[in-house]
C-alpha cells in the first residue's frame, strides 16, 4: 500500500469526518467556565501585501496590520500611550504599527533573517529617499555574488534568473557605507533582494516551500521586481517623512533572542503576538533560501542547530524529542488526556508521520508555557497579553491550542478576559472537520 493510499484510508476511517472544533471544545469551556465569542477580524497577513512599510517584505505567516491598528484602538481608553511588546516579533507587524501609532516598542525574535527585516523596516525611516534612489540607481553589475553553496541553486531557479539574481546581490555587496546612512541604505537594499528571492524562483510558499510546476522566470524579471520593491521603500520613505514626522524617533527595538529564555528589562502594557502553531509549519527551512542568501546561515547543520531550539514544530529532530522526553517538563490533566489519545489514534493508523508526536505536543506547550511565563512577569498591572493562535487536528485527536495556553496563562496570575473566534479554517489531515483561529485576550 502507498503512503498515498494509506492517508486516503485513514481519512475515509477518521472518526472525526464532518466534525468541528466547536464541538470538540465543550468539556474544555465548561471547565474554564467561558465560551468563545464570534469576532470576525482581517488576522491573515496577506493584507499587508500594500501596506506602507508592511510591504517591504512578505511573511506569510504572519498577521494584518489592520488587526493589530484595531487592537490599539479597542484599548485606547485603557492605555493612553502604552509600551508594547512582541515576543515572536517575526517580520514586525506588531513593533511597525507600534512605530506608526507614536507607542514604544521592543520586539523577540530568534529568526536572524526576521529580526534583520524587523530592524531595518523599524530603524530606517531617516534614510533620504532621494540618497536612496541615487544609489539603487547607480548601482555597478560588475561582481557576480556566489549562490549559497549547501542549497540546491540549480534546481531553486532557472540559470538565467540565477544569474540575474547573483549580478543584483554582488552589486548590493559593492556598496561600502560611510556613514549610518549608508549603511541603512544598503540594508534596504538587501531587504528589497531578499523579498524577490521566492518570486524569482521554482518555488512557492503557500505557506509551506515547495516547487511550483511550470513557473517560468526570464532573465529580466529579477531586475524588475527589484526596481519594483526599491520603488515601493522609496514611496514608503517619503510618505512617513512627511506624514509620520514626529514619530521618526519613536524608540523600537527587536533583538535576536529565544522568547522562552528572554528575561525583559522592562514592563509593558499591551502584548500582541501570534506564536507558532501546533502544526507542521517549519520556520527555518521555509526561509531557508532567504537566510543562505543573505548570510545567515551557511549550512544545513546550521539551519537544523536553529530549529531545534526554538518553539518546536514536527520537523524537530528525533534526537530533540528523544531528550526532552527524559527531562522535567510542563503537563497537566488536559495535555496528559490529549497525548494519550494521540498515542491511541497513532496506534490504530496504518501509518503516521511521526511516532513521536505525542511528545511533540507535549513540547510545544512546556515550550510556551515557558515563554508565556517571561511574559507574564513582564507585565504592569492592568496590562493584557493578546495572542492570535489556531488548534490542531492530531491523529484524531482534537487539540485546542488556545485554550490549553489560556490555561497555562491561569496559572502564571493571568485572568482571561475573552477569547473571540477570529475565523473558521479547515484541518489539513481531515478536511471537512472545521478548525479555527482565535484572539485570546488575557489581563494581569
Amino acid at each position: 500500500m502507498t503512503v498515498l493510499d494509506r492517508r486516503k484510508t485513514n481519512i475515509q476511517r477518521s472518526p472525526k469526518r464532518g466534525g468541528s472544533c466547536e464541538e470538540d471544545s465543550r468539556p474544555y469551556l465548561d471547565q474554564l467556565g467561558i465560551s468563545i465569542t464570534e469576532n470576525k477580524q482581517p488576522i491573515q497577513f496577506t493584507g499587508n501585501a500594500n501596506e506602507l512599510v508592511h510591504r517591504w517584505a512578505p511573511y506569510v505567516q504572519g498577521f494584518s496590520a489592520a488587526f493589530v491598528q484595531s487592537t490599539f484602538h479597542r484599548f485606547r481608553g485603557d492605555y493612553q500611550c502604552p509600551r508594547v511588546l512582541d515576543p515572536f516579533a517575526g517580520c514586525g507587524t506588531v513593533l511597525v504599527q507600534a512605530k506608526m501609532s507614536g507607542y514604544e516598542s521592543f520586539g523577540v525574535e530568534f529568526n536572524p533573517l526576521m529580526r534583520y527585516i524587523t530592524d531595518v523596516k523599524l530603524n530606517s525611516w531617516f534614510v533620504s529617499p532621494r540618497k536612496l534612489l541615487e544609489v539603487y540607481q547607480n548601482l555597478k553589475y560588475e561582481l557576480l555574488a556566489s549562490e549559497p553553496s549547501f542549497l540546491k541553486s540549480e534546481n531553486h531557479f532557472n540559470p538565467l534568473a540565477l544569474f540575474s539574481l547573483k549580478r543584483i546581490k554582488g552589486a548590493i555587496d559593492l556598496l561600502t557605507p560611510s556613514d549610518a546612512e549608508q549603511a541603512r541604505i544598503k540594508d534596504l537594499l538587501t531587504v528589497a533582494f531578499s523579498a524577490i528571492l521566492i518570486d524569482c524562483s521554482n518555488l512557492k510558499r503557500t505557506p509551506c516551500l515547495g516547487y511550483w510546476k511550470d513557473k517560468s522566470v526570464d532573465e529580466a524579471e529579477p531586475f524588475r521586481l527589484f526596481n519594483n520593491k526599491v520603488m515601493d521603500i522609496v514611496y514608503d520613505l517619503e510618505i512617513l517623512q512627511s506624514d509620520y514626522r514626529e514619530r521618526l524617533s519613536v524608540r523600537s527595538e527587536v533583538v535576536r533572542a529565544n522568547s522562552m529564555e528572554y528575561d525583559y528589562e522592562s514592563n509593558y502594557d499591551l502584548v500582541i503576538t501570534s506564536p507558532p502553531y501546533m502544526n507542521g509549519l517549519d520556520y527555518v527551512m521555509n526561509y531557508k533560501i532567504e537566510m543562505a542568501w543573505l548570510g545567515f546561515i551557511s549550512s544545513h547543520k546550521e539551519a537544523k542547530a536553529m530549529k531545534d531550539v526554538m518553539v518546536v514544530c514536527d520537523n524537530v529532530s528525533k534526537g530533540v524529542i528523544r531528550n526532552f522526553a527524559g527531562a522535567d517538563y510542563y503537563t497537566n490533566d488536559w495535555l496528559d488526556a490529549i497525548t494519550d489519545n494521540i498515542n491511541r489514534g497513532i496506534k490504530l493508523r496504518t501509518a503516521y508521520r511521526r511516532e513521536d508526536m505525542a511528545w511533540i505536543v507535549k513540547k510545544y506547550f512546556d515550550d510556551m508555557n515557558r515563554v508565556i511565563l517571561k511574559v507574564a512577569k513582564s507585565l504592569n498591572a492592568g496590562a493584557r497579553f493578546i495572542l492570535v493562535v489556531g488548534d490542531s487536528l492530531i491523529a484524531d485527536t482534537y487539540v485546542p491550542t488556545d485554550l490549553i495556553l489560556a490555561k497555562i496563562a491561569t496559572e502564571h496570575g493571568l485572568k482571561i478576559e475573552a477569547i473571540e473566534l477570529a475565523r473558521h479554517r479547515r484541518s489539513g489531515q481531515i478536511r471537512d472537520y472545521r478548525l479555527r483561529e482565535t484572539v485570546v485576550i488575557l489581563r494581569k
